[in-house]
């Protein structure tokens, strides 16, 4: 809530306080994305998504499908595949990225050229996704159908995948691979659009560790800094405390 001398936070245990600055620093990713599939919550199988994935072990000799064609899904169906009959099921194929082009990691590059520091996350064409950084495993474990990829699944039957094919397919899991949200529930009377990582609407709000929230870098560790720093100057300045 909002109040003249700055904003009412309440905490969890009851606590109650005001504060001129309120900066959200949860990031983007704290909140598991679960898509809507047609039969999904009817599954009898096991759902789970890759932030609760920890091993193989408890999918051994199962019929496993992954969803998603980012880092995530590529690398759990790939670990997998070694211990049970995987699918990767994505809407486009995947795309791969070098993970060490010229002998350096992909992030020494994008530091060294600048790209971390550019705003292009505005220009970037709707549905675009970040490619699979790679060393060459990934790609030939799937040209190895260890896992095999397919065109994702229609709708849910029982325990049955509908393919577009039209074909029907036991299933026993599905982990979903399917990305995050940002969780700032305790910002719903507020509102969460911001400029750069500062409230359109609330001069004393900011945000901090938001995907593309000012570059390439602003969801990373190597970049999470330059963002805060700049959201800090600008409160600062927006609510006159020095």
């Amino acid at each position: 809530m909002v109040r003249d001398n700055g904003f009412r936070v309440t905490t969890t245990d009851g606590a109650s306080f005001t504060a001129p600055i309120v900066i959200a620093a949860t990031g983007g990713f704290g909140n598991p994305h679960r898509p809507a599939v047609p039969g999904l919550d009817d599954f009898p199988g096991t759902v789970l998504h890759a932030a609760r994935y920890r091993s193989p072990e408890p999918f051994h000799g199962q019929r496993v499908i992954v969803v998603g064609a980012g880092n995530s899904a590529v690398q759990i169906a790939a670990e997998l595949a070694e211990h049970a009959h995987v699918t990767l099921a994505t809407r486009k194929p995947v795309k791969f990225s070098a993970q060490r082009p010229f002998g350096r990691d992909l992030h020494f590059w994008l530091d060294r050229t600048r790209l971390d520091y550019l705003p292009i996350g505005p220009w970037l064409p709707n549905g675009f996704t970040t490619p699979v950084l790679d060393t060459g495993v990934y790609r030939a474990a799937i040209g190895q159908h260890r896992p095999d990829r397919r065109q994702m699944f229609t709708a849910l039957e029982d325990s049955k995948v509908m393919w577009p094919d039209e074909q029907r397919e036991h299933v026993d899991a599905l982990i979903l691979a399917t990305g995050y949200r940002p969780d700032l529930p305790y910002l719903r009377a507020l509102g969460t659009e911001h400029d750069r990582g500062v409230s359109r609407h609330h001069p004393g709000l900011g945000f901090v560790g938001l995907e593309w929230q000012r570059s390439l870098s602003s969801a990373t560790l190597r970049g999470v800094g330059r963002d805060a720093a700049h959201v800090v100057r600008r409160l600062l300045k927006r609510t006159e405390i020095s």
